[in-house]
């Protein structure tokens, strides 16, 4: 339900920077933050914008990716400025090849990555089943589910050699059952989470992390442009706060805020015909 991809609200005033602008980055990280460097891809904007802000002032070298290298290079410089680390990956997530080649370039040039986090991802906007095509749903799967994967594969081989790592996905609670008119965005969403939970039991041995964050409503560029109504709206530097909690804890899943989260799982135990019925009444 966020866009990072999606371009910032004006070119003057970032709410997300000025949010966390009185709080000064550290040089160093706190025993509570285990990790010295991180990669986060959609960075330029929404929860990866507000990710990368709050990792940098807990003193984490961060790896800023995005599509936009002018929006990457500001928020480089407005961590740079507060005494943070910061360096710039601009990447298309869709090019699988260009990922494995970007992040292996990162771990390289920052002496490996502790943390990635592959946020990225695209809405696709709603649509009416009855009305998709394989075009209508192309970016999506490529974004969210391809880029994903790619970018949570990048670096598998030299984590599980060093024995030390933290794989986190950002995908939804739109994953726990198919939305209405949001077919291809909640069924990337369910992959994500299905992919991260494999993930997660295989890795344990090998001393790996992995964390399923599954944001609801969050205030980006993307949920400023519904119409539909959006309970229990998260601001972009409060998602931060508790994915990076959820981050230090290395919980298995994320889920924010917890009174959607309560209501979706609830539906997720409704038998189709019931859950059919009560989607279709609250879309009017």
């Amino acid at each position: 339900m966020n866009d990072p991809s999606a371009p910032p609200n004006g070119p003057d005033v970032d709410p997300i920077s000025l949010a966390l602008s009185h709080a000064p980055i550290r040089a160093t990280f706190p025993p509570s933050m285990p990790y010295r460097t991180a990669f986060i891809t959609g960075a330029s904007s929404g929860i990866g914008r507000a990710l990368a802000l709050r990792l940098a002032r807990d003193g984490v070298h961060v790896a800023l990716s995005a599509r936009r290298r002018d929006a990457l290079e500001d928020l480089a410089r407005d961590i740079e400025r507060r005494c943070g680390k910061a360096d710039i990956y601009p990447l298309d997530v869709s090019d699988p090849a260009r990922v494995e080649a970007t992040l292996r370039g990162a771990d390289d040039d920052l002496g490996g990555i502790d943390l990635v986090v592959a946020n990225a991802g695209v809405s696709g906007g709603q649509r009416w089943s009855g009305e998709l095509d394989y075009e209508a749903t192309a970016e999506v799967i490529s974004v969210n589910v391809q880029g994903a994967v790619a970018t949570l594969l990048a670096l598998m081989d030299r984590m599980v050699e060093r024995r030390r790592g933290h794989l986190v996905g950002v995908s939804s609670l739109a994953q726990y059952r198919g939305l209405p008119r949001s077919a291809t965005y909640s069924a990337s969403k369910a992959f994500l989470s299905t992919f991260l939970e494999g993930l997660r039991v295989d890795l344990r041995q090998a001393g790996l992390a992995v964390t399923d964050v599954r944001p609801g409503f969050v205030e980006t560029a993307m949920t400023a442009g519904n119409t539909h109504r959006m309970p229990f709206m998260v601001q972009a530097p409060d998602a931060a706060e508790i994915i990076v909690r959820g981050i230090e804890k290395r919980s298995p899943v994320v889920a924010f805020p917890w009174q959607l989260a309560t209501v979706v799982r609830s539906a997720a135990l409704l038998p189709p015909s019931l859950y059919d019925r009560a989607v279709t009444r609250a879309k009017g």
